[in-house]
């Protein structure tokens, strides 16, 4: 297994993991790499460091401790990827399922959709709490 550094054109650093060099190359030329951000499909590799397990016993290493820097891009992407997994996509349906939710018509449970920014307003209004959260192209798929 083969793990790179990657970036996009936009300048967002990633990791990719890959069977081998011929299998980077391979799904680079193809383009089925992609930035987990944008979803821009221009990629470069970066220099990276091999990483050696000298034993399949041995502690794992904290990712801090690896050079692998907890950055606000990585936790957002993290926040955002909890997000996805914990709420039900009810799309254009947001604005009647929130009102559904909050007057008890309907079982309490986390939605996410579309709303302009009027009817986020407006619900604000009635005291029900919601929040604009721009998702990344790459994201609006399924989850990997």
């Amino acid at each position: 297994m083969k793990v790179l550094n990657l970036r996009c054109a936009d300048e967002h650093g990633f990791e990719g993991w890959f069977a081998s060099e011929d299998d980077f190359s391979a799904q680079l030329a193809s383009g089925a790499i992609a930035c987990p951000l944008c979803g821009s499909k221009t990629i470069e590799r970066l220099p990276s460091a091999p990483r050696i397990q000298v034993s399949r016993h041995a502690a794992p290493v904290p990712e801090a401790a690896q050079g692998v820097p907890v950055t606000l891009q990585s936790q957002w992407l993290r926040a955002v990827r909890h997000v996805m997994e914990t709420t039900e996509d009810v799309g254009e349906r947001f604005v009647e399922e929130a009102r559904r939710i909050h007057y008890g018509e309907v079982e309490e449970r986390g939605i996410r959709g579309r709303a302009s920014r009027e009817d986020a307003d407006a619900l604000r209004e009635e005291g029900i709490e919601v929040m604009a959260l721009p998702l990344p192209d790459a994201l609006k798929g399924p989850v990997q």
